[in-house]
């Protein structure tokens, strides 16, 4: 089971740590020290929502259905291996996350409100956490799904956490391309690692 958890941390870290709308925002409401925990929990409960809805899902089309985990075991597959290529191609034209630190106080409200809108109206999101790790997890059996599915969910906690509170330092490591080219690379390997598992577990 411990092994199944960290399979789902490792996973769901991989598929969040990536230069994009959502980590800019936290990192820029982590720098500025602004509405920080607001931002991180409200990021860290979607995704647990947006997860459990995947492996619960998911999970009750299998039982009705078999073969539908198989055609979401094999796009599933699809999907990480082209994630794998867009990290190679990430790692070899490497970008900088910037984030304003500038500007006047901004209210709870709007920072929460912008900060849903980066998680919800974004449709990778739904790719990611609903579908590509619902399908994941249900590898791992009944059981071994939610312990899967905490994995990615702590995850999912410990970088928003992570990422916000720890953003003064991170900010000038992040701002360098050679920092992302590694960290790019690395995620484009466990991306093509669990495809490839999820093509030989069949």
């Amino acid at each position: 089971m411990i092994a199944t958890a960290l399979a789902g941390l490792g996973t769901g870290l991989s598929l969040i740590v990536a230069i994009g709308a959502q980590n800019a925002f936290v990192l820029r409401q982590g720098i500025r020290r602004e509405h920080v925990m607001a931002v991180a929990l409200l990021c860290s409960v979607a995704d647990a929502a947006l997860i459990l809805a995947g492996v619960t899902g998911i999970g009750t089309l299998v039982e009705r259905a078999p073969v539908v985990l198989d055609l979401v075991r094999w796009a599933g597959a699809a999907f990480l291996l082209g994630y794998a290529v867009l990290a190679l191609r990430r790692a070899a034209r490497p970008g900088e996350l910037h984030a304003a630190t500038g500007g006047a106080p901004v209210g709870l409200r709007p920072v929460v409100l912008t900060a849903a809108a980066l998680t919800f109206l974004n449709p990778h999101v739904y790719l990611d956490t609903v579908l590509l790790l619902g399908s994941i997890a249900n590898q791992h059996g009944p059981d071994g799904r939610w312990v899967f599915a905490l994995g990615a969910t702590a995850g999912s906690v410990v970088w928003f956490f992570g990422l916000g509170y720890g953003a003064r330092r991170l900010a000038p490591l992040f701002a360098r391309p050679s920092a992302w080219r590694v960290l790019d690379g690395v995620i484009a390997v466990v991306m093509a690692t669990i495809a490839l598992s999820l093509v030989l577990g069949g």
